[in-house]
Order: structure tokens, then C-alpha cells, then sequence
């Protein structure tokens, strides 16, 4: 049981709640290492599921998929420091954009804000967020769905096997983007409706799911002071952890769902991961891109639901 002055207590003090398609909804701060954190949850019964954005987004990415998960679970969906409604500080030693931050922020939620362990389920970088918390302490982590997983194609050690245009052209383009004038300049202009458009209609393969509504929800964090830093410390880190470091560690059971028209992480690379021994199930889904749970939630949705309700086997509560 947690106290009364966890931070539990705190996060769920400082929320809003109401209703989404009848399930009741909470919006709420948790404060984290002195960094607000918005998260919102979703129904008020069953195993704890949290839900983890990709490069970008934010919570409201799952928005037709939390109340759904809802009618058989307890739903959280975090925004990630940097992302979304969560603080944007600057990136620093003690708080760096990387996996290993963004892992310590889910393992500290699951303990302080959901009190036990629960199933996860990524999209794009929020798969490898999801498994490094899964390596960190498998204690807390019930069970993986990972939803078109970050291949982080511009690594370094991908980079070295490329040919010499990309193996050079890429670092010289992060230099560049390291140089805050030319950074903030690019930034600036991916930061705008059209633009944004642009990329979501490669990133989709259904143009149709690019609606108004999600260019809004994903340009809005852009203007929070701070974006523009998160947004080039990331995309000038070419180290950390692969997913194929990351599975061989992995003890839970996994699921792995695949747009097979995701032009960003080709499926036949996505398909190797498959062959870990902690992943029970590799889905492709044809005619669909990189952001499944947002553009096909009518396939995804009833797949996820089998999914948690049979892959995991109940674990004990958190000491």
C-alpha cells in the first residue's frame, strides 16, 4: 500500500477528471525528479495497462485506444519529459533525453502512481523506452506489446555499415542541427501544419487518419519553451540501446504489431525481432504505417485486448 504523502496521492491530487465514451478519464500531474509529468488515465478497474508515445506525440496518441483498453483495465498513458503537457527542461547530465531518463520515468510511475506492476505497450521510440524499462527491473513489468518498434536506423553502428554518403552526410546534418541558429531554424519550419502534414501523410498510410485534430494535438507541445531543444538533443543521439540489445534481456512475455506499410522502419527488419525468445506473437498489418493505434485502431484495439487479458500472467503487488 502506499501512504498518504506518495507522490501517488500528490499526482492524483492535482487532476481533473471526467468522461470519455462513458469510461471514466483522469487528467493529472505527477511531479517526477522536479519535473511536472501529465499523464491521463482511463477506467478505475482491472490489471494496469500504460501506454508509451513515440518521438513527437504524447499521450493524446492513444486517444482512441485508452477508453477502449478501459472497458477491461485500468489505463495510463504518459507523456514523456520533453513531450506533450510534461516539462521540456534542458537537457543536462542529470536529465539527459535519453532511453535510460525516459526508463527511469516509467519505472518510478509504475511504482509511485500505479502501485503494481503493469503491461506495457509502445509506439515507435516508445518501444525501446518500454523494453529498457523491461531489462532495468522486470519486477514491474507484467508484459510488452510493442506497436511498429524504433529500429533507430541513424545509430551509429547502422551508420558505419551504410555507404559513404549516408555514413558521412548524416553526422555532418546533426553538426548542423547541434548549431542552435541553423537548429532552431529547421525546427521551426517542421513545426507548421503544412509541414507537419507532409510527414504525417508518409508516416500514414491512410491520408484520411491525418485529420486537423492530430496535426493540433502535435504541433501544441511544439510551441512550449523548451521543444526545440529536446527535439535536436534527440535527434543528434545516435548511441544508446537497439531493441535487438534490449530483447535477448527481455524475460516478459512480448508482442510485436507491424504496419506493413511503415516507410520509416521497414517490416523485414522488424520481422528479425521476432526471433527472441521472449516474443510470443509478431502481427503484420497490412496497408497500415507507423502509427497503428492511431490510424487503425479498429484492427489494433481488439488485438491489444486479447493481448492483455491472455499473454500475462498475474504478478505479485510491489514490495
Amino acid at each position: 500500500m502506499l501512504s498518504d504523502s506518495s507522490p501517488r496521492q500528490v499526482a492524483i491530487a492535482n487532476s481533473q477528471e471526467s468522461r470519455s465514451e462513458g469510461v471514466p478519464k483522469r487528467m493529472a500531474v505527477w511531479q517526477w525528479r522536479g519535473q511536472a509529468i501529465r499523464y491521463q488515465q482511463f477506467g478505475s478497474a482491472g490489471a494496469p495497462v500504460l501506454l508509451i508515445h513515440g518521438f513527437g506525440a504524447s499521450s493524446d496518441h492513444w486517444r482512441q485506444n485508452s477508453p477502449v483498453l478501459a472497458e477491461q483495465q485500468r489505463v495510463f498513458a504518459i507523456d514523456l519529459l520533453g513531450f506533450g503537457g510534461s516539462a521540456k527542461p534542458q537537457p543536462s547530465q542529470d536529465l539527459p533525453y535519453r532511453f535510460e531518463t525516459w526508463s527511469a520515468q516509467v519505472r518510478d510511475f509504475i511504482r509511485e502512481v500505479i502501485g503494481e506492476p503493469a503491461d506495457l505497450v509502445g509506439n515507435s521510440i516508445g518501444c525501446v523506452v518500454a523494453l529498457q524499462a523491461a531489462v532495468d527491473e522486470p519486477a514491474l513489468v507484467r508484459s510488452l506489446a510493442l506497436l511498429d518498434c524504433s529500429l533507430r536506423l541513424l545509430h551509429e553502428r547502422y551508420l558505419a555499415q551504410s555507404a559513404w554518403p549516408r555514413r558521412f552526410g548524416v553526422p555532418i546534418f546533426q553538426q548542423l542541427l547541434a548549431w542552435k541558429p541553423f537548429g532552431g531554424f529547421f525546427f521551426q519550419r517542421l513545426a507548421q501544419p503544412r509541414s507537419l502534414r507532409r510527414i504525417l501523410q508518409q508516416a500514414y498510410a491512410d491520408k484520411t487518419a491525418v485529420t486537423d485534430e492530430l496535426i493540433e494535438l502535435l504541433l501544441a507541445p511544439a510551441r512550449d519553451p523548451g521543444a526545440v531543444d529536446v527535439f535536436l538533443a534527440f535527434v543528434t543521439y545516435s548511441q544508446g540501446p537497439l531493441p535487438q540489445d534490449l530483447l535477448p534481456l527481455v524475460t516478459c512475455p512480448t508482442l510485436i504489431l507491424w504496419g506493413e506499410a511503415d516507410p520509416w522502419e521497414p517490416i523485414a527488419q522488424g520481422r528479425e525481432l521476432a526471433n527472441y525468445p521472449a516474443v510470443r506473437e509478431f502481427i503484420a498489418l497490412p496497408g497500415v504505417g507507423h502509427c497503428p493505434m492511431d490510424e487503425a485502431p479498429d484492427q489494433v484495439n481488439p488485438i491489444l485486448q486479447r493481448w492483455l487479458q491472455t499473454a500475462a500472467n498475474p504478478a505479485p503487488a510491489i514490495p
